[in-house]
């Protein structure tokens, strides 16, 4: 039902954005160093929920998206678009923060570090407008069910950047450690997430 080519593209555009500074990641990051990797495993868990309460919406609602009100896609397509573009200045831009370089932060329970990780997932605009602009690009209605493809999509989506960000939080402190001895590689880091942003922003507005 759902083809080889969209499976691999949006995983590629998830490991993308998982790999781009956003709330997600610097909440985790910050979360991993200043309280160890347990609190960022934790705080994952409130992520994981956050985003498979976006693909139960996404699947109950892009199958109507699609079919009756087109014109609202095209703007909401056009609105992610234009903020994946602003993330990408804000990355780009002279003096932009690596999440790799996170303030303190002061240690909080179990229960506080999962409902922190689950908000800052659903009040995240870039997951938003990812399951809302972005997944609805590898959806092809002539392949079968708008909402089947819609939840294999998003399940793809969903172990990428889970295992993605669970992999991030466990080795925050050591690629802090290592970027905070090298700021040319730091600015590296900022510099090519930015580019995979403004890239997949280009895509979303132009398909």
């Amino acid at each position: 039902m759902v083809s080889t080519q969209a499976l691999v593209g949006i995983a590629a555009v998830e490991l993308g954005m998982v790999l781009t500074p956003g709330p997600n990641m610097i909440y985790l990051v910050s979360r991993s160093i200043t309280q160890g990797r347990r609190a960022g495993l934790v705080s994952l868990l409130g992520v994981a929920v956050g985003f498979f309460v976006y693909l139960l919406a996404a699947v109950a609602g892009l199958a109507t998206l699609f079919s009756l009100v087109p014109a609202v896609y095209t703007a909401l397509k056009l609105a992610g678009a234009g903020y994946l573009a602003y993330l990408a200045w804000k990355t780009l831009r002279p003096g932009g923060v690596s999440a790799f370089d996170p303030k303190p932060l002061p240690p909080d329970p179990a229960r506080k570090l999962f409902m922190m990780g689950l908000v800052t997932n659903l009040l995240n605009p870039k997951i938003a407008i990812l399951f809302i602009s972005v997944l609805p690009q590898f959806i092809d209605p002539d392949r079968g069910s708008v909402a089947g493809q819609s939840l294999v999509l998003g399940l793809t989506l969903i172990a990428v950047a889970v295992t993605g960000n669970g992999l991030i939080a466990m080795s925050a402190g050591a690629i802090s450690g290592f970027l905070r001895r090298r700021p040319r590689w730091l600015r590296m880091q900022r510099y090519v997430m930015g580019t995979v942003l403004a890239g997949i922003s280009v895509r979303v507005a132009t398909t």
